[in-house]
């Protein structure tokens, strides 16, 4: 696909690119320097936004969506659209790193448990080139509904100057909380990774690749999180296939005939 592609799945706008081409869009938003938001979607989040007004709009409105997850880009195939490459925020994140090390870029950690964005710098820092991470700071529970906290990680944030703040808070509450005070954090490109520090710090364990490669990521992420993930996978994201045939059945090919009318 060109750049600047999207293709549009259940409502939602998604950029067509690779990580490579994320990692330029990256750069062209810091250079603008006017608060981006980028976020990512999955089927829960593509589910989420289905129930979600508030949610919708902030998708709608973001300056880049990238896809996070095999079943979107199997949805994207059968709709006859495509995408390039899988840009999940796990991948992403030390992806960016490595570009952002070369160019001097500046990093702010925001989100996780106590002492897990500390160890997701150590384990970034510990790579080559080593990425300039300008701070790291788990916010208490419920820091989103305190507006003095709340103004102090705005103000620490803004101390730091970064020009890329990854937030991992959980969606959608990551991607609600960015969007309403972007303008006041002041930097470049804000981005909502869920449990990407985990990640990195060890604390969760990626899926093999194959599952990853064959749709069953899912299935090992409930397996380390039974309690927290039961109802997101069992019960609000099987109807994601029921939509995605709607979709595609609702979108049938208008054939042009003779006279230049258009039927469908």
């Amino acid at each position: 696909m060109p750049p600047g592609t999207r293709v549009t799945i259940l409502g939602v706008e998604i950029d067509a690119v690779t990580m490579e081409e994320a990692v330029e869009a990256f750069r062209r938003l810091i250079a603008r320097g006017r608060a981006a938001l980028a976020c990512n979607i999955n089927v829960d989040i593509c589910m989420r936004i289905q129930r979600d007004a508030q949610l919708r709009q902030i998708f709608r409105t973001a300056d880049l969506v990238l896809v996070d997850g095999t079943p979107m880009m199997w949805a994207a195939r059968f709709l006859g659209r495509p995408l390039p490459g899988r840009v999940s925020g796990s991948d992403f994140v030390p992806f960016f790193c490595r570009a952002a090390a070369r160019e001097g870029f500046r990093i702010f950690l925001l989100g996780g448990e106590p002492g897990v964005a500390d160890r997701a710098k150590r384990c970034l820092q510990a790579r080559s080139p080593v990425p300039a991470i300008v701070g790291t700071y788990a916010p208490p529970i419920g820091f989103d509904r305190d507006e003095h906290e709340t103004a102090r990680v705005i103000a620490m944030i803004r101390r730091a100057r970064p020009d890329v703040l990854f937030a991992a808070f959980g969606s959608p509450k990551q991607e609600k909380w960015l969007f309403r005070f972007r303008d006041a954090l002041q930097v470049p490109v804000s981005m909502g990774i869920g449990s990407t520090f985990d990640y990195l710090a060890g604390r969760l364990r990626r899926a093999p690749a194959w599952m990853q490669r064959a749709g069953l990521e899912w299935t090992y992420r409930l397996a380390q999180e039974p309690r927290r993930l039961w109802r997101r996978y069992l019960l609000d994201d099987p109807p994601f296939v029921y939509h995605i045939i709607r979709q595609r059945l609702m979108e049938r090919p208008v054939h042009t005939v003779e006279g230049g009318a258009s039927v469908r």
